[in-house]
């Protein structure tokens, strides 16, 4: 008969017990003293201390930072890119496209100012027996001016075309899905040009005139292109085509698979990023950063900016509004953040 022995020892039901080893022991030693907050790359301190060394890299490299300076490195990189160096250029990849493949503007007003706006239309549907109005008057002449065909068809197939929840009044114009650019193909157009780089960023915002809006101010202030997110954010649709009044056609609009990726890749080509909030450590009167290269990210007016966005940027910049306005609209904020930019590249 064996006789039970201590925990651990021969004859155990659940055999011998192994030791630790030592690693309790480590365990319960102390893992040294907290990190500085500059040293944390996720602290908003460390977030400031990174951002300043970049610029003062950045400074040094075009001439001490002063408005115009020295371009000869930005070239030296595109040529790299470009394969002047010898180096294969890096594959580019189409950008992504939104799955609908056409859209249709319905009813009579919007018909009209969608033309006038010059919105890109391939098709113009008039129902048949239509009554001509002033308004399908404008758009039949307006669509002539432009060279968008003209066609009646019977009201059942509009109404097919259109949708059961559509009221086209007897008018539709058909628009073709948008072609986006690539968010790096972009940045290397604007490099190539000899601009200093200023984009806007749309973080989860999917209202279309939020987007058309901004291309807008975009296209007064001086800025060269915006960036979309490939899901749950605005396309470029005929009705942001017809809010941004006529900028869209001159101001480009990217999209990017992923938004975080991408802002990430252009930190590492030199572009600072910065976020729109009301929470800011950073007050957007005399922005340092504003004669640098940058992306500037918005987010929706309820949600605002997205955690991983937040954490990506290089600071958090905020808009000086009065106590008792709680937000401001994405559009609104925009157009004053680059107003400000604007105003201070300019001295």
């Amino acid at each position: 008969m064996v006789k039970p022995g201590r925990p651990g020892a021969r004859g155990n039901k659940k055999g011998p017990t192994t030791g630790t080893g030592g690693h309790g022991r480590q365990a319960l030693e102390g893992k040294g003293p907290t990190p500085k907050a500059t040293d944390r790359s996720w602290h908003v301190a460390g977030k400031r201390k990174a951002a300043n060394d970049r610029l003062e890299a950045a400074r040094e490299r075009h001439g001490g930072g002063k408005p115009g300076a020295d371009r000869q490195g930005a070239d030296r990189q595109g040529a790299d890119r470009q394969g002047g160096t010898g180096r294969p250029a890096p594959e580019r990849r189409r950008a992504p496209q939104r799955d609908a493949e056409s859209e249709m503007v319905t009813g009579r007003n919007s018909v009209v100012e969608a033309l006038r706006a010059k919105v890109p239309g391939t098709t113009l549907y008039l129902a048949s027996r239509l009554e001509m109005d002033d308004r399908v008057k404008e758009a039949i002449s307006l669509a002539g001016k432009r060279n968008i065909p003209v066609l009646e068809v019977m009201r059942q197939e509009l109404d097919r075309m259109t949708g059961p929840d559509s009221v086209h009044q007897g008018l539709a114009l058909k628009v073709p899905a948008y072609e986006y650019a690539h968010p790096m193909e972009l940045l290397d157009q604007i490099e190539k040009s000899g601009k200093v780089p200023l984009l806007v960023a749309l973080d989860g915002i999917t209202d279309p005139r939020n987007l058309g809006a901004i291309v807008r101010s975009i296209a007064a202030f001086g800025g060269q292109g915006a960036i979309v997110p490939q899901r749950r954010s605005v396309g470029m649709t005929a009705s942001a085509w017809k809010t941004s009044a006529g900028a869209a056609a001159r101001v480009p609009v990217a999209m990017a698979p992923n938004l975080t990726t991408t802002l990430k890749e252009f930190k590492k080509r030199g572009v600072f990023v910065l976020g729109l909030d009301g929470g800011g450590s950073v007050s957007l009167p005399q922005l340092a950063l504003a004669k640098e290269p940058i992306v500037i990210v918005v987010g929706s007016e309820g949600k605002g900016l997205s955690r991983l966005v937040t954490e990506t940027c290089d600071a958090v910049v905020s808009i000086p509004i009065d106590s008792a306005t709680e937000s401001l609209n994405a559009g609104i904020a925009v157009s004053v953040t680059l107003y400000e930019i604007s105003k201070l590249r300019s001295t």
